[in-house]
């Protein structure tokens, strides 16, 4: 059984619509795939639909942007949890509306520099979409000012660069409580991928797991090999599951479908630990 839990839609900063995801899965050869836009779950019921059509298994989850008291951006997978529930609910909403904000400051910014304006963002964000730098990048490759995503983030999107504005995101132990209490799997996504930027050390790991941590995607493109090592010592010692997938963006980025896999088996334990939906079958 091949299984990816780690995919984007147009309702985050994917290229593919819901069901356009769920039929590249299919496509692909996967079994079962995970639909986890940033910080949105509004892509849930199209995807079910294409998922049930094509008889393809659908994980129904999230990813969670935080940040550290230091300001380490940390991504939290949510599975399975109650897209209902109140407090995680409203915490979303707070760092989308900050997510919004800060968007609007860096095309602001950008602006003194090149031809760019927000209605022209807007015209790269699909309805209900979480904003953030991808859609961004995409107006600037529009406007010619870059060749794709990869030379807005390295050049112009980085957080070394001028135009750069940091907004709210909760603590990523906040995060896992959170998605506990909402009847979730919480997942440390790609927890030691250097080559993004600064990750996390051994103390705010362990709030995590303190705060109700259950596994690491250790197998993910952006993690070092001796990292992943390590971060299969960590999940035996503290018992946590251990998670493989693609971090798929459609064009949006070079990771590919199934490039790095989950087995059935954590799979059944996600299952067998989640209390807010289930898998679609």
């Amino acid at each position: 059984m091949r299984i990816d839990l780690h995919t984007h839609s147009t309702v985050s900063d994917g290229t593919e619509s819901p069901a356009e995801l769920v039929q590249a899965a299919d496509a692909a050869g996967l079994d079962v795939v995970a639909i986890t836009d940033h910080d949105a779950t509004a892509g849930w019921d199209e995807a079910t639909l294409a998922a049930n059509g094509l008889g393809i298994g659908l994980v129904r989850g999230m990813e969670v942007s935080c940040r550290t008291d230091t300001g380490i951006s940390v991504h939290v997978l949510s599975y399975l949890h109650d897209p209902a529930h109140p407090a995680l609910v409203a915490e979303i909403q707070r760092s989308r509306d900050a997510r919004l904000t800060r968007a609007e400051r860096m095309v602001e910014k950008l602006s003194a520099d090149y031809p760019i304006s927000w209605p022209h963002v807007l015209e790269h964000v699909a309805d209900g979409a979480t904003i953030g730098r991808p859609h961004i990048a995409d107006t600037l490759v529009a406007l010619k000012v870059v060749a794709d995503r990869s030379e807005a983030f390295e050049q112009i999107l980085t957080s070394r660069s001028r135009y750069w504005v940091s907004h709210y995101a909760p603590h990523p132990a906040e995060a896992v409580a959170l998605v506990r209490a909402a009847g979730g799997v919480p997942v440390f996504a790609h927890p030691v991928a250097s080559a993004r930027g600064r990750t996390v050390g051994g103390d705010v790991m362990g709030q995590m797991i303190d705060a109700g941590l259950l596994g690491l995607e250790v197998d993910h493109r952006d993690n070092p090999e001796q990292g992943r090592v390590e971060l299969r010592a960590i999940a035996a010692r503290d018992g946590l599951l251990v998670t493989g997938s693609s971090d798929y963006h459609g064009t949006g980025k070079p990771n590919r479908l199934g490039e790095n896999l989950t087995t059935p088996e954590t799979l059944a334990r996600i299952e067998e630990l989640a209390t807010g939906v289930p898998v679609v079958r």
